[in-house]
């Protein structure tokens, strides 16, 4: 099992705030790609939800390209492909709670889509921050220790 003194020793670590400052950096240009492109979209008349999927999408993909190259640059293995999936994969989970609450903000709040979107993002960034560090730029000493460690969850035997 990962002690809490590790945890609070990263946390410290002035390496961590960096990388969860300029994750923080990216997230922001994801936001105005995505806020942006829903209310084009939703302007030239695609209906909230269908325009906020495009929109999550290609904020998507441009978080992973800056992520990839300035973010998470000393994490990254394998190849480029592979990592979009990867993440693109674990980001659809952000994707389904920023739509459920850009959904039920505007249909049944009756918040403007465009603000609900905002707060879709908010709680989906907590989510999409978590998932980023944990499985989809993995440091690829920390994949071949996990299934060795005895108390970790995932080890055998």
């Amino acid at each position: 099992m990962i002690s809490t003194t590790s945890t609070r020793q990263k946390m410290f670590n002035l390496g961590y705030w960096r990388r969860f400052i300029k994750f923080n950096l990216v997230g922001l240009t994801g936001v105005l790609v995505n806020e942006g492109l829903l209310v084009l979209l939703v302007f030239y008349g695609v209906y909230f939800l269908y325009a906020s999927t495009i929109a999550i999408e290609i904020s998507i993909i441009s978080n992973f390209v800056l992520n990839d190259l300035w973010t998470f640059r000393d994490r990254r293995h394998g190849h480029v492909v592979t990592r979009l999936l990867k993440f693109n994969g674990l980001m659809l989970v952000g994707l389904a709670v920023n739509l459920a609450i850009l959904y039920f903000g505007t249909d049944y709040l009756g918040v403007h889509y465009a603000l609900s979107n905002l707060a879709g993002i908010a709680v989906a960034f907590v989510v999409r921050y978590w998932l980023s560090v944990r499985y989809a730029w993995i440091k690829k000493e920390e994949e071949s220790v996990i299934p060795s460690d005895p108390d970790h969850p995932l080890a055998t035997g």
